[in-house]
C-alpha cells in the first residue's frame, strides 16, 4: 500500500508567473533547463568511510549520470507532463537538481554492491514529491536565503528515509515490481535489499545530525511512525473486522507522517513562527493523506501503463487500503473474499468488480478531497507567491489523480 509510481498531473493554471517560470526555464520542445548545481565537498571524518579513490569516483559518475538523464534534466516528469516541467519557480529547480545530485553523492560506499541496489531504485525515477513540498514550503514560509542549504540537506533525508521504506516495502510485500523495473528484492534478494535499506536510513540520519536537537527528534519521530504504521496495517492484512478509524490511523503514521515532518522542518528552517510551523506540519499531514487515498483508488482503477503497477496489488496482498474497508462494509461477499489469504484465479479481478459495484469510489474521491481542502486551509497560512501557488497546484493534483 505504499505509495509510489503512479503519474499525477500539475496545472497552475493561468498564473504569469508560470509563464515567466518557463521561459527563464528554458523550456524547448518539452526539455527543462535546469541552473547547473553547485558542487559540495563532502566531509569524511578521519576518512574512515571513505572508498578508494578510483572506485568512489567511478560509482559516483555511474550514478550521478543516472540522475542527470533521468531525474534532474527535467525532475518535476514524474509528478506531471513534460510541458509542465518547467512550471515550479526557478529557485525550485535550482534546489530539485541539487538535491538529485546530493542523493548521487549519498549513495556512494566502500561496497559497490549497496550503491548498486539504491541506485536500481533512486536512479529509476520517482516522483521527488516529499523534497519538493519541503522546498516549496521553505521558499514559501521565509526569505529563502539564511538557511537554503540546510533546507536541501532536509529534502535530501527525507528521500533517503523514503527509498529505505520503499525497500523494506518490497521485502515485507514480496514486490516484483517498483517503478517499472523488477524490484530490488527481485533483482539482489532479500538480505542484501533488507542491508541497502538500512544504508539509506543511517545515511539519512548522518544528514539530519547537522540539525537542531528539535529537527533530529521530529525525524526520529516520523520513522518511528513509519514502522508502527507498517506493523499496523500488518495485524489488519485480511481482517475483515478493520474499520474506517483503523484505516486512517495507518495511513496517518505510515505514509502522512514523513509528509508532516518534512513540511514541519522546512518551515523552521525559513525561521516561521511556532504557529506556522505546526500549520505547515497540518499541511504536510493533509498532503500526504490526499496522497495514500488518491493511490489507494488507483490500486482499483489505475491503467497499468501509467501508474507503472498492477491493478489490485492491496487486494491482492490484503492490505486495508480505502476503497477496500469501505466496500467491506457495503459487500458481505466482498469481505469474504477479502479474508482469503489466497486468492483463486479470477478472485482479484472478481474482487475488484465487487468494489467497483459496491459504489464506494465516490465516497474516497471525496475523502481525497477533504484532506485537500484541509491542506489548503492551512496553505493560506503562508503570505501569497507563487511558491505558496504551486503548493496549492500540488496538493489538488495529488488529491485528483486519474487513471
Amino acid at each position: 500500500m505504499h505509495p509510489d509510481g503512479a503519474a499525477v498531473d500539475l496545472d497552475l493554471g493561468h498564473h504569469p508567473e508560470a509563464h515567466d517560470v518557463a521561459v527563464e526555464a528554458g523550456e524547448s520542445h518539452g526539455a527543462q533547463r535546469v541552473a547547473k548545481p553547485v558542487r559540495r565537498q563532502r566531509h569524511w571524518p578521519g576518512h574512515s568511510d571513505r572508498p578508494p579513490k578510483r572506485q568512489r569516483c567511478r560509482v559516483a559518475v555511474d550514478i550521478a549520470l543516472r540522475f542527470a538523464v533521468e531525474s534532474a534534466a527535467c525532475v518535476v516528469n514524474s509528478l506531471a507532463p513534460t510541458a509542465a516541467a518547467a512550471a515550479y519557480p526557478p529557485p525550485i529547480a535550482e534546489d530539485l537538481a541539487r538535491v538529485e545530485e546530493r542523493l548521487a553523492e549519498e549513495l556512494v560506499s566502500r561496497e559497490e554492491r549497496l550503491a548498486t541496489i539504491a541506485t536500481h531504485l533512486l536512479g529509476a525515477g520517482g516522483k521527488r514529491i516529499r523534497p519538493t513540498v519541503v522546498l516549496l514550503v521553505f521558499h514559501a514560509a521565509g526569505n529563502g536565503a539564511v538557511r537554503r542549504d540546510d533546507a536541501i540537506e532536509a529534502a535530501v533525508a527525507l528521500e533517503l528515509i523514503h527509498s529505505a521504506t520503499l525497500l523494506h516495502d518490497d521485502i515485507i510485500d514480496a514486490g516484483d515490481v517498483r517503478r517499472g523495473r523488477p524490484s530490488a528484492l527481485r533483482t539482489f534478494g532479500a538480505a542484501d535489499t533488507l542491508v541497502a535499506g538500512d544504508f539509506l536510513f543511517s545515511r539519512a540520519f548522518a544528514l539530519c545530525a547537522r540539525f537542531e536537537p528539535v529537527v533530529i527528534r521530529w525525524a526520529a519521530s516520523a520513522c518511528v511512525s513509519l514502522t508502527e504504521g507498517e506493523i499496523m496495517q500488518g495485524r489488519f492484512r485480511h481482517d475483515p473486522a478493520v474499520t474506517l478509524a483503523d484505516y486512517v490511523e495507518i495511513i496517518r503514521r505510515k505514509t502522512a507522517s514523513l509528509f508532516a515532518a518534512g513540511a514541519r522542518t522546512a518551515a523552521h528552517l525559513a525561521g516561521a513562527s511556532p504557529e506556522l510551523v505546526e500549520a505547515m506540519a497540518v499541511a504536510g499531514e493533509h498532503i500526504g493523506l490526499a496522497f495514500q487515498v488518491s493511490d489507494d483508488l488507483l490500486d482499483v482503477v489505475g491503467h497499468p501503463g501509467r501508474t507503472g503497477k498492477t491493478r489490485g496489488i492491496d487486494l491482492r496482498d490484503g492490505n486495508p487500503s480505502l476503497p477496500i474497508v469501505l466496500a467491506l462494509r457495503a459487500d458481505p461477499e466482498f469481505a469474504r473474499l477479502f479474508a482469503r489469504e489466497r486468492l483463486a484465479s479470477g478472485d482479484l479481478e472478481a474482487g475488484l468488480g465487487r468494489i467497483h459495484a459496491s459504489g464506494v469510489l465516490s465516497a474516497v474521491t471525496a475523502r481525497a478531497q477533504a484532506h485537500v481542502a484541509e491542506a489548503l486551509d492551512a496553505l493560506r497560512r503562508l503570505p501569497a507567491s507563487p511558491y505558496r501557488r504551486t503548493l496549492e497546484a500540488l496538493a489538488q493534483n495529488l488529491g485528483d489523480r486519474s487513471a
